[in-house]
């Protein structure tokens, strides 16, 4: 048996604001883009060259939804962009305006900062250490 998991559900506010911030600011790759009923659209984006799950950006329909934009993890990192080249990486985010929350940082593990979506949602970048 052979299982994996390809697709995450990220509650936004509106389809292109977030598509927007994660394939231009974050230079993520849009998979899909397609209308589907009632005004919904499937919005698939994942890293560029990335092999693990995509994102799906969900635009919420009703208030609990409304209420889980940005805080999907309870306030804690949730999500982890892993990189093979931490410096070349956080220079192009800086300079597309995303939002770091610190200085990038030596950890045992590797090198890491977090940085913020536009929702609050927060994410490590990371580069492993060897």
């Amino acid at each position: 048996m052979s299982q994996s998991l390809f697709l995450v559900a990220l509650v936004v506010d509106d389809y292109d604001r977030a598509k927007a911030f994660y394939c231009d600011s974050l230079g993520f790759d849009c998979l899909q883009d397609e209308v589907q009923p009632e005004g919904k659209r499937w919005v698939v984006v994942r890293p560029k060259g990335g092999e693990g799950a995509a994102l799906l950006l969900a635009q919420a329909a009703s208030d609990g939804q409304r209420a889980a934009i940005g805080n999907q993890t309870g306030g804690r990192v949730g999500f982890f962009l892993k990189t093979d080249d931490f410096a070349r990486d956080h220079a192009a985010m800086l300079a597309r305006g995303v939002m770091f929350r610190e200085e990038p940082r030596h950890e045992v593990y590797g090198t890491v900062a977090v940085f913020a979506d536009p929702y609050g949602n927060t994410w490590d970048l990371i580069q492993h250490s060897s």
